[in-house]
């Protein structure tokens, strides 16, 4: 039951790629400074000329190619309330996630505060799933591939971040110290196969329960989903802002 993928590489990408310099980001995107008084303007501008790349991936942003995004491994755990899972999803194929459609982007310098909404029409997922535990009180056991489609998803992003100096190049840096993640999935179709071993009438009666039951499901598993990805993505912007200077990736 993994949406994950193509929104943590969508807030990762717009929170750290919105300016360019020559030799070091890619000069097919559009140049923006933080003292534009249009600033957030540009930067969706700036997303939108992105687009086409995404397909097959942006080396220099350390970005993989997205359609489909290939992730190697994601779990889930959850230990506490209706749902108790233990689960581990392995070599996941995401796509439609290059679809997204921005509907809101505000940078708020002086408070150092990204936030964004955005939409994704449909995402589609296959992967190999390990999975044992209850949902609702209904037990779920079993591996083999899994199945999804997810339509009408709407996320909103609150990303929250502050400057440090870089000790050894004296270089300002950027860094998230807080990303607020919400999103909501209005329909989902999902199968796992193989579930209880094979047993088709034990696993045809799992697989209607979680598509019939979605609304309750997706609640319950929400909070733990949006944590995996907040920390998936703060790890990896990290990363990409240790490398690239503030007035690399947003000059004066």
């Amino acid at each position: 039951m993994q949406i994950d993928a193509h929104i943590f590489t969508f807030l990762f990408l717009t929170s750290g790629f919105v300016a360019v310099r020559t030799g070091d980001i890619p000069l097919f995107l559009k140049k923006c400074h933080r003292s534009d008084p249009n600033l957030n303007e540009c930067i969706k501008q700036s997303i939108e000329l992105l687009k086409p790349y995404l397909r097959s991936g942006i080396p220099a942003l350390q970005i993989p190619p997205c359609e489909p995004l290939r992730i190697p491994q994601i779990e889930i755990s959850q230990s506490s309330g209706p749902i108790f899972i233990e689960s581990t999803y392995t070599d996941i194929e995401v796509q439609g996630g290059i679809n997204f459609i921005l509907k809101n982007f505000n940078m708020d310098m002086d408070n150092e505060r990204i936030t964004l909404e955005l939409y994704f029409p449909r995402l589609e997922m296959n992967a190999h799933y390990n999975i044992e535990g209850k949902i609702m009180m209904l037990p779920i056991k079993g591996n083999g591939l899994a199945q999804a489609n997810f339509t009408d998803i709407d996320v909103v992003a609150i990303i929250q971040g502050n400057h440090y100096q870089d000790q050894k190049t004296g270089e300002v840096h950027y860094r998230f110290t807080d990303l607020h993640l919400d999103f909501d999935v209005k329909q989902a179709n999902i199968h796992l196969d193989n579930l209880f071993n094979g047993n088709t009438v034990l696993a045809n009666a799992t697989n209607l329960f979680l598509n019939d039951n979605w609304n309750d499901v997706k609640v319950k598993i929400k909070p733990v989903l949006e944590k995996t990805i907040s920390g998936t993505i703060k790890t990896i912007s990290d990363k990409i802002y240790s490398k690239f200077s503030l007035d690399t990736i947003l000059p004066p």
